[in-house]
């Protein structure tokens, strides 16, 4: 273990612009953090299978599709099965105000909306994430 807190950056679904993910996942590595990007159009289980695989302790979703609901629930779903409750579920994207409650609820950690700095992003992993030993 490298004592670095280790995070996955993933772009589920069909929605095919990544410039956003790919920005967080650079300010993330570029502030100490371990990184794996896992691409464009993952499927859920593929975010969580790297997740597991990569013993991460957060997952990043970017979900600019509108199918946030969907596809954070089946993450978030597919975490908890696998005993990995743990891992902070965060996110970033077109997400209206109305369904951050029920994002909230679901268990996701935050979400980023459109105007969120790098630096708004980096400072809330390292409060929000525990490190590791």
């Amino acid at each position: 273990m490298s004592g670095r807190i280790r995070v996955v950056v993933a772009k589920p679904g069909l929605d095919g612009h990544d410039r956003g993910a790919k920005v967080v996942a650079r300010a993330l590595r570029d502030a100490g953090m371990e990184v794996v990007y896992t691409g464009l159009h993952q499927t859920p289980e593929q975010v969580v299978q790297t997740a597991l695989q990569e013993d991460a302790d957060a997952v990043g979703l970017s979900v600019l599709s509108g199918a946030h609901m969907t596809l954070f629930a089946r993450v978030i779903e597919l975490l908890k099965e696998k005993g990995a409750e743990d891992v902070v579920v965060f996110g970033g994207g077109i997400v209206p105000e109305e369904d951050m409650p029920a994002l909230t609820e679901m268990g996701v950690a935050k979400i980023f909306t459109p105007g969120a700095t790098t630096t708004e992003i980096v400072d809330w992993v390292r409060a929000h994430v525990a490190q590791p030993v």
